[in-house]
């Protein structure tokens, strides 16, 4: 099966299915509007999305846009379309993130000597011992010395 971007046509079969002269295309290309892919020999060969191009500037060009006009029109919904693509991708990122850190079960704290350690959330890290003792620490010359 061929998809929509297999250049295929040569000039005057997607001026037929444009509905335009070749001389149009020829000139659409020349202004970038649409570029078809070349054949080693320098043909034009255009693919299904090409000929859909053609008919978008042509109806453009019928309701009165420039061809400048078209041209920043068609950069722009280029843009958009990648836009689309990206923010799926991301969206789809995002997403699968989201399940990875709802499926984990650890959670990560300090151990006893201050190293990291991977727990069962909802868990503590094991202490030393169950004492309160409590240890002060003076410098030495402290005013209260005896």
């Amino acid at each position: 099966m061929i998809d929509r971007d297999t250049p295929v046509y040569v000039i005057s079969v997607a001026a037929e299915l444009a509905g335009m002269h070749a001389q149009t295309l020829r000139q659409y290309d020349r202004l970038g509007l649409v570029t078809p892919s070349r054949t080693r020999g320098g043909g034009r060969r255009y693919s299904a999305r090409d000929v859909d191009r053609l008919r978008e500037v042509q109806r453009l060009s019928s309701e009165g846009v420039s061809l400048a006009g078209i041209q920043r029109i068609l950069d722009l919904e280029t843009q958009v379309e990648a836009m689309r693509a990206r923010l799926a991708e991301l969206t789809a990122e995002n997403h699968a993130l989201r399940e990875a850190v709802g499926r984990s079960q650890r959670v990560f704290a300090a151990g006893r000597t201050g190293e990291v350690v991977a727990l069962r959330a909802g868990t503590r890290p094991r202490g030393t011992s169950a004492s309160t003792a409590l240890t002060l620490w003076r410098p030495q010359g402290w005013p209260f010395d005896d």
